[in-house]
């Protein structure tokens, strides 16, 4: 039997306070622990419920907090992921000692990779038991130790009474520092020790950092002076599309974004590059521009050198903004370093540049040699990656207001090139960053959550798929109407081919593919196949108007069959 389902095999012997039910007139830990996410306007909580884990959700029903029961932890941070990077608020999960720390550790990992919110609160075992090695149930010698690596930080709450300072530090990460995920364990004594002097009152908010004067003095001089300024923004920058824009049309400059920033130039903005950093023809614009301004961006492997060739280069002066004081000094060191919000910053050096001179960019850089590296981008691009521009157009076009979350599959590969999304949020993925398989759907399902007024699709292979398939009817259950797109090739397709392009004789790639229709209605979805633009369109339109999710498959040589490029 699962020690997860059964209380018979909870061990009474962490403690009595943990085995006995409180008093009803003591407030416990766990029951403060829930009014002061209220207080923090906390709307979901993603978990599954455990012996260990049962007295956090004592004052849960009948709290505003709405509970999400996924069916595996990797899948509750996952939702929680894509619930954050929708409304840029944090994701938050319960999660039980041991077992469901390790599960949901990819999730984290992924989420800490894209610099995503994501509050973690597990339950550990009694203080008096912490690193015993007794071998009691879902004890690692040190739980804090193994997770702290995946979080910005990770405590254990060895006093009920610390608990309103410690989720004060975590939303201050969250809202004024680099967002990552805080992972919070409390001992099975302290979640039922007494906390009726706990208000549920939020921390005041901490203010984001602001630019030093000296910093940005330097970095104005530099732009007003350029005469082929270039701008790189990456996810840090995602709520700063305003900003972003205004100084783009100031200086003139052509603009590339990261995966995560896509959306900060809506499509067909003159200067939008696109987000092909990883590519010849936006590689050499980049070299030849003689000052760079690189906001919110790691400017790391996955968005700059996908192809894993070295190749890419900043040949100019270097302007480099973050939040973060040590990443403006990681890949690539720049000459003007500002630590600071990104939309501050930017607003505070378009102000700048407008109380003085701006010199003008030179005659060959213009929206023309955008226009000009993008059409060589797409010239370069294969049949395959052009019918797949045309999957995701159609997405596009039969549903214009749609998040489309993604996973680690060819098509999101060719969207992550050749797509440019309408607005920021609109675009996500797990192939960059950590690089994980079977995101996409459980962080469709926390997107969905999040914007119910908008479709949402999940774009996934077969293979990743199979990871967290279940979750299916998590979606159900929870009456989220997800769109699955499900791209199929019979296996783990682009590692295939990876294989054949080094000579190696593939092995463990061509994998048993199951019915998925027949799976997908056994859950109590609506199942469709599409082979071609119109029927992909006609399903999209009939699966918006549903109230249960919709999974459409569409199989890769059928699709380019009919649709070459």
């Amino acid at each position: 039997m699962n020690l997860r389902e059964s209380s018979k095999h909870f061990d009474e012997r962490n403690s009595r306070a943990a085995s006995s039910r409180p008093n009803s007139c003591v407030r416990t830990c766990g029951e403060a622990l829930v009014t002061l996410l209220e207080a923090y306007g906390v709307e979901y909580v993603f978990g599954i419920p455990g012996v260990h884990t049962v007295e956090l959700y004592r004052g849960l029903a009948r709290s505003s907090i709405r509970h999400v029961t996924p069916r595996h932890e990797q899948g509750a941070g996952f939702m929680a992921d894509g619930y954050a990077r929708v409304t840029g608020k944090p994701g938050v999960c319960f999660v039980i000692t041991g077992p469901g720390m390790t599960n949901i550790a990819t999730a984290m990992a992924q989420a800490y990779a894209d610099s995503i919110p994501m509050l973690v609160i597990s339950s550990v075992n009694a203080r008096g038991h912490l690193g015993n090695g007794d071998g009691r149930l879902h004890e690692l010698t040190s739980q804090r130790e193994v997770f702290s690596g995946l979080a910005a930080f990770s405590h254990t709450l060895l006093d009920a009474d610390d608990l309103p300072q410690v989720l004060a530090r975590a939303f201050a990460v969250f809202e004024s520092a680099r967002p990552r995920p805080v992972h919070i364990e409390i001992p099975l004594d302290v979640i039922v020790s007494p906390a009726n002097a706990i208000k549920a009152v939020p921390a005041a908010r901490a203010a984001k950092p602001t630019a030093h004067p000296a910093a940005l003095a330097s970095a104005v001089d530099l732009l007003a002076d350029a005469r082929r300024p270039l701008i790189l923004a990456g996810g840090g920058a995602v709520h700063a599309a305003v900003e972003l824009r205004e100084l783009a049309e100031r200086l003139q400059a052509p603009v590339a974004l990261t995966t995560n920033a896509k959306g900060l130039l809506p499509r067909g903005a003159p200067l939008l590059i696109g987000s092909t950093q990883s590519l010849s023809p936006t590689r050499a614009m980049i070299r030849e521009a003689d000052v760079v301004l690189a906001v919110g961006t790691e400017l790391g492997e996955t968005d700059y050198d996908v192809l894993f060739d070295g190749g890419f280069a900043i040949a100019g002066q270097l302007i480099r903004v973050d939040i973060d004081a040590q990443q403006l000094m990681r890949n690539v060191q720049p000459d003007v370093a500002i630590v600071g919000d990104a939309r501050e910053t930017l607003s505070a050096l378009s102000t700048r540049l407008h109380e003085r001179p701006v010199r003008p960019a030179s005659p060959d850089w213009s929206a023309a040699r955008v226009t000009a590296v993008r059409d060589a981008v797409f010239a370069e691009s294969d049949a395959a990656m052009r019918s797949q521009k045309r999957l995701i157009d159609t997405i596009v076009s039969a549903l214009p207001d749609a998040i489309i979350a993604g996973d680690s599959t060819s098509p999101v590969y060719a969207g992550n090139f050749l797509h440019d999304a309408p607005a920021p949020r609109s675009w996500f993925n797990s192939s960059t960053g950590y690089g994980t398989l079977g995101y996409g759907l459980p962080a469709a399902i926390g997107a969905k959550l999040a914007a119910r007024e908008r479709p949402v699709v999940c774009l996934i292979g077969d293979g990743g798929f199979q990871f967290t398939l279940p979750e299916l009817a998590s979606a159900v259950e929870a009456r989220v109407p997800v769109i699955v797109l499900l791209w199929t090739n019979f296996g783990y397709g682009e590692i295939r081919k990876y294989m054949d392009q080094r000579d190696i004789s593939p092995v463990g790639v061509d994998i048993y593919t199951p019915d998925f229709m027949a799976l997908a209605r056994g859950f109590g979805c609506e199942a469709a196949t599409v082979d071609d633009p119109q029927s992909l369109d006609a399903q999209l339109r009939r699966a918006v108007s549903r109230e249960i999710p919709t999974v459409i498959e569409v199989r890769e040589a059928d699709w380019f069959a009919r649709v070459p490029s």
